[in-house]
This record gives structure tokens, C-alpha cells and sequence, in this order.
């Protein structure tokens, strides 16, 4: 039930998010390797974006990559916040009655890695399919599914099993940081909260406050993680389904500093914000209240 209730919980906050995902995707996307002012802008900020792709695209092409990301919420973030959930119940992140640093940072990262291993084939194709766009507004690499089975199926038949998870080496530690920073932000933040005793016992408004806090630590440690991620992922490879612009997760870092300055690991954060912030709200405030419900009725 904790894994049920923690993929329900993100699921729920994807539904809410799923636009802006699309946005930072095609931002992180936008002047890929190339040196400020030599490439043409498409989306100069979150606003624009928005805009941009509902003018060109439509409506639907804010919610482009809704069912591959509606997945992959319910698959890794139920195993994340699933397996979390359990060695919170343990009792293992709390030493004297406290929330533990250490205990809880080692915890949510290793929930990060078990989740992001799991779910990387989807994520894989939520980029690709959320990239898609009208030629006019089109930025990086254009794959042409035409849906999440179809992606799955294309990729395994040209690249093999292994090619499903390719980007993985991104991945992991892009959820492993994310989850560590903000499954410890936000325990540590809701027992502040709480002493405080700001709002009533068991509120709900205690883990929309947690929450919110944990949302900037999340933004502030991911975003060059997530930028290397989704580049990774959406770069084109060869037929051996090797990557033609990366090696890697350090190549990766490596040339995007190289070529972009520390700004390119940072590009896209306002869109990061905007897309990471509000899921973590929502997915952290839904999972502690469907969590605390489920535990009314045993």
C-alpha cells in the first residue's frame, strides 16, 4: 500500500505539472552546445514558452508525454517514495526522536537510485515524445514516435533491451541527489513546522509548508543534474545506439560547461521551478495526506 499510495500521490501532482515538464524539456533543449548568441531563441522564458508551443502546437502540445509521464510518476516514485516510506516506518532516519541528516540524506538517495533504475525507459520516452514539436519552434534532436508503446517498441527492436536504459547513467544520480535533497528538506523541514506549532496537530497545511520549503532545495540541487538528464536522454545515436553528441554523464557535464558556462547547467531553471517546485508541493503534501488517511482507516 505505501508503494500504491506514493505512485497515486505523484501521479496526481503530474497531472497539474505535466506542461510545465514540457517547457523545461524543450528550454534544457534550447541552444544545445552552442555559445550565447549564436543560436536562435525560441522560448526567451517560461511565459513565452507557454505561449509559443499553445499557439503553435495547440493545447495539446502543453500535454504532450502526459501518459509515459503519468507512468513513470506512478513506477518511480512509488518505488522512491514507496521504499522510503518503509525505512521512515523503521524508524531508521530518526536518531533521539530526531530527524537524522545523514540517516535521511543516505535514505532518500538510496530509494533515488532503486526508483530512477526503474523507471528510466519511461522517462526516456516521455523526453523524446515531449520534445516533439512543429519544425518552427523545434529545438534538439526530433525523434518521431507516435506514442509511449510505439517509442518502447522502436527502441528495443533498433537498440536492444540495453537501449531502453540508455541515459540511465543520468539518471541515477539526478534522482539520487533530487530525492536525497528533498526527502531530508522535508522531513527536517516538517519537524520545524511542527515545533513551531504554527498550525494545528496533524494539519495538512504543516506538509504544504514543509513542502514548500523542500521545493527551492530541490530546484537548487537538481537543476544541473536535469539538465545533463534530458540532454542525455534526447541526444541522437547511431545504429549501434551509441550517443553522437555524449559519451556520457561526464562528457556531458564536461562540454556543456565547456560550451555554455555554468549558465547552461542552470538553463531552464525558472521553468525548473516552476515544473519541480509545484510537484514537489503537490506530490509531498498528497503523499503525507493520503498516507496519514490510509492509516486512520487500519
Amino acid at each position: 500500500m505505501d508503494f500504491i499510495l506514493s505512485g497515486a500521490a505523484a501521479c496526481g501532482a503530474c497531472l497539474f505539472t505535466n506542461p510545465l515538464e514540457v517547457v523545461k524539456t524543450r528550454m534544457q533543449l534550447q541552444g544545445e552546445l552552442k555559445s550565447r548568441g549564436t543560436y536562435q531563441i525560441y522560448y526567451r522564458n517560461v511565459f513565452h514558452a507557454f505561449y509559443t508551443i499553445g499557439k503553435v502546437d495547440g493545447l495539446a502540445g502543453l500535454q504532450k508525454g502526459l501518459v509515459p509521464g503519468l507512468v513513470y510518476q506512478f513506477f518511480m516514485n512509488g518505488v522512491r517514495l514507496g521504499s522510503y516510506s518503509i525505512i521512515e516506518s523503521s524508524g531508521y532516519i530518526h536518531t533521539d526522536g530526531r530527524v537524522s541528516a545523514a540517516k535521511t540524506t543516505v535514505a532518500g538517495a538510496a530509494a533515488g537510485v532503486v526508483g530512477a533504475v526503474m523507471g528510466s525507459p519511461i522517462y526516456l520516452v516521455k523526453t523524446h515524445i515531449q520534445n516533439q514539436a512543429t519544425s518552427s519552434i523545434a529545438v534538439g534532436h526530433q525523434y518521431q514516435h507516435q506514442g509511449m508503446v510505439h517509442a518502447l517498441a522502436a527502441i528495443h527492436k533498433q537498440h536492444g533491451i540495453l537501449g531502453l536504459w540508455r541515459g540511465s547513467s543520468a539518471a541515477v544520480p539526478r534522482v539520487s541527489v533530487g530525492s536525497a535533497a528533498q526527502l531530508y528538506s522535508f522531513a527536517a523541514s516538517k519537524e520545524l513546522v511542527i515545533d513551531l506549532q504554527v498550525f494545528p496537530e496533524g494539519s495538512w497545511l504543516v506538509a504544504l509548508c514543509a513542502g514548500m520549503i523542500s521545493s527551492v532545495v530541490v530546484v537548487a540541487a537538481m537543476t544541473p543534474f536535469d539538465v545533463v538528464s534530458t540532454r542525455l536522454y534526447n541526444q541522437p545515436v547511431d545504429h549501434t545506439g551509441k550517443g553522437e553528441l555524449y559519451k556520457g554523464f561526464g562528457d556531458c557535464f564536461s562540454k556543456t560547461l565547456k560550451k555554455e558556462g555554468v549558465t547552461g547547467l542552470y538553463k531552464g531553471l525558472g521553468a525548473s521551478y516552476f515544473r519541480l517546485g509545484p510537484h514537489t508541493i503537490l506530490s509531498l503534501l498528497f503523499w503525507d495526506e493520503l498516507r496519514k488517511l490510509w492509516q486512520q482507516r487500519r
